[in-house]
């Protein structure tokens, strides 16, 4: 069997907000979500989070492990669950406010393929544990790395800019949203932002732009393309993002391009024609998610 993906980052309940509709409560945040989408795509994966044992607490871990997703020793020692209470428009765009600490529990330290992003990787104290955690794995496993950014709770661009940066170049993947980008470099245009980003070291980078879809660049070979998204009636966004990203991860280690040193090489050296099939299914997973309620990613399944 293979080796577990170690998904690390926060997992909290949102509590949504419809026009008219009392609030509903799910469970969320982006690493979470990430590990539940590669569970449902038949990956091995287990979570390193900072929850309590509460009932918010309860509700994470029994979903989980529902969703075949066990917790690594140490992700229940916090002393309230987070949460994110998700504000939906009309036309089903989620904004947030979130009550939330990051600490960074004890994680595996035999993996080879690692993911974090959002919060967990600004929000200090926890911030600097993965950074540290990231740049100890990364000579046995390989990285991927979603911003996620969440400009209410982590501070100035300016502040968030440098630990964005520092992660990317231990990165093999990055994905990212068109606001992320946006927010982060103040507008600066993000055909600039890919050439930044492309000289940090990164086999793969893929900027999303919603309805509009995302663009992909390969820095070792400098290709760059853009892929349509799918026409699909959606209900709302929330955990769009999250399944993209989820759906990208699955289709670079089905292919062997993510999981351990020789898939590094492997992933610096190939070119559109190999990253087509897994951007697809990331492509293919975000849209089954904006076409039904909640951060509810699909099954293999769902995707044939």
């Amino acid at each position: 069997m293979a080796q577990p993906t170690l998904v690390i980052g926060e997992a909290l309940i949102d509590i949504v907000h419809r026009t008219g509709r009392p609030p509903v409560e799910h469970v969320g945040g982006s690493p979470a979500n990430v590990a539940i989408g590669l569970s449902r795509l038949g990956h091995p994966v287990e979570l390193a989070t900072h929850i309590a044992t509460d009932p918010h607490g309860r509700m994470i871990a029994d979903l989980l492990a529902a969703e075949g997703v066990p917790l690594t020793p140490g992700s229940d020692t916090a002393t309230r669950t987070p949460t994110a209470t998700a504000l939906l428009d009309d036309q089903g765009v989620a904004a947030y406010e979130f009550d939330l600490e990051w600490q960074m529990p004890p994680v595996p330290t035999e993996v080879t393929h690692l993911h974090t992003g959002s919060i967990a990787a600004t929000l200090e104290p926890g911030a600097s544990a993965v950074l540290a955690a990231v740049e100890d794995a990364r000579p046995r496993a390989t990285i991927s790395f979603d911003p996620n950014l969440r400009p209410t709770l982590m501070g100035s661009a300016h502040d968030v800019r440098a630990k964005v940066e520092q992660l990317i170049g231990l990165c093999d993947v990055v994905k990212a949203s068109e606001e992320d980008v946006e927010w982060l470099y103040d507008g600066t245009p993000v055909a600039e932002i890919l050439r930044l980003w492309s000289r940090l070291g990164p086999g793969l980078i893929v900027i999303t732009r919603g309805g509009e879809g995302a663009v992909v660049t390969l820095p070792g070979t400098s290709e760059a393309t853009s892929v349509d998204a799918k026409v699909v009636d959606v209900v709302d966004t929330v955990g769009a993002g999250d399944s993209f990203m989820s759906g990208l991860v699955s289709g670079l280690l089905d292919a062997s391009l993510l999981g351990g040193r020789s898939a590094r090489e492997r992933m610096r050296e190939s070119n559109l024609p190999d990253i087509r099939p897994a951007v697809a299914r990331a492509v293919a997973a975000s849209a089954v998610t904006v076409s039904r309620a909640g951060a509810n990613p699909p099954t293999r399944a769902e995707l044939l």
